[in-house]
């Protein structure tokens, strides 16, 4: 006893803090050893199945995917079967043949260039006439947007035409409103200071001018009569795709636009309009024809070599 109180007490006493911690890691050591020597091993997609286990007891391959991988990737890895729709399509949906005409190099080429001084002549137009577009040009411009290609052939998109003036009113009102916000607070001085030279504001009095005015939503899940969701891959890019053909309908039909996103304003519209959870606003575009006297910036567009690579 004398040489503990002698040597060991004071020497604990001088360095406890490195005994303490020398004592920790002594037991953390222990306790992992012991855990990984009571663990059952898990089957790997090499390991042989006993004979007496039957396929109902073998791991499942998403299983066995998870443990090789080590983790998982998205919530689609852990989807259930239970959980899945039907596909949209049946598996024994017809092909038809493809009916193609083919051009000659030469037409090809006239048609291309013809289309492209079509395209090229589009600007955007933010002084529209009053005079009245007929319906019909309306809904052809947007049928030619329904042709656009989408994840799946899930057709993500809704276009609401209005061409109520007092519903117009209502959309420049929630636009304007939030328009003044974003260019005194949201955009930041340097936004503000690039858009001046195109005399651009947050006032749009083109909403209700024009006698149309377009709103294209993107549908990010589908819905079940039974209320269950409906994915719809590539809903945004899809709906995108869709609006760059509806620009171009909309040329090719004489008619001008502008194209329009306003922030901050998608679930206001949304409500104005009646338009379902699962819609979100992606493009807001006034269409008609130009004002008598209406003007544009003067502005080039990027020649061929500045926005195009052949490999």
């Amino acid at each position: 006893m004398g040489l503990v109180t002698k040597y060991v007490v004071p020497f604990l006493a001088d360095n406890w803090l490195m005994v303490a911690t020398t004592c920790f890691m002594v037991g953390l050591v222990w306790l992992t050893l012991t855990l990984t020597s009571t663990r059952p091993s898990l089957p790997t997609a090499t390991s042989k199945v006993p004979h007496h286990v039957n396929n109902s007891q073998q791991p499942s391959r998403r299983i066995q995917h998870v443990i090789e991988s080590g983790g998982v990737g998205d919530d689609d890895d852990l989807e259930e079967k239970s959980s899945l729709v039907d596909p949209l399509w049946p598996d024994d949906l017809d092909h038809v043949p493809f009916i193609h005409t083919r051009l000659s190099p030469e037409e090809s080429e006239q048609r291309s260039w013809e289309f492209y001084h079509l395209m090229n002549h589009r600007r955007s137009i933010r002084f529209f006439s009053p005079d009245p577009v007929p319906r019909h040009v309306i809904d052809n411009v947007i049928r030619t947007a329904g042709t656009s290609p989408s994840g799946a052939h899930t057709e993500p998109w809704t276009f609401v035409a209005v061409r109520d003036p007092d519903v117009k009113q209502e959309v420049r009102a929630i636009v304007e409103a939030e328009e003044e916000i974003n260019y005194t607070k949201r955009m930041g001085n340097q936004w503000v200071k690039d858009l001046g030279a195109l005399r651009t504001t947050w006032v749009k009095e083109y909403l209700t001018e024009a006698p149309w005015v377009l709103l294209v939503f993107k549908q990010t899940y589908g819905l079940l009569s039974d209320g269950r969701k409906r994915n719809h891959y590539y809903n945004e890019i899809s709906t995108a795709l869709a609006g760059g053909l509806l620009l171009a309908a909309i040329q090719y039909a004489g008619l001008v636009t502008l194209t329009s996103t306003p922030l901050n304003c998608g679930p206001a519209l949304r409500t104005l309009l009646q338009r379902p959870p699962n819609e979100k606003l992606l493009l807001l575009l006034p269409v008609g024809y130009p004002a008598h006297d209406a003007s544009v910036p003067n502005l080039t567009r990027k020649p061929l070599d500045q926005i195009m690579v052949v490999v």
